[in-house]
């Protein structure tokens, strides 16, 4: 079922402030989902090129791991 209204964030807003606690906090994490998922997106779509190759990106992990455990048994 898909409404079309036109509300402004102020009159959205009243309506959230007047939903009970949990029907607020369905709502809170709704929106963290979806901010989570967009923002996940992005840094994916900025990251993504095509000058890498898998080989190449295994490589530095390996690197990064190694220094890592270097300095975790040389203290």
């Amino acid at each position: 079922m898909e409404a079309n209204m036109n509300l402004s964030f102020s009159q959205i807003l009243e309506l959230v402030r007047n939903l009970p606690g949990e029907q607020k906090i369905k709502i809170s994490q709704e929106l963290e989902r979806e901010t989570i998922s967009s923002k996940l997106t992005e840094l994916l779509t900025a990251f993504r090129t095509d000058k890498l190759t898998m080989d190449e990106i295994t490589e530095e992990v390996e690197e990064v791991r190694q220094d890592l455990y270097d300095k975790r048994t040389s203290n």
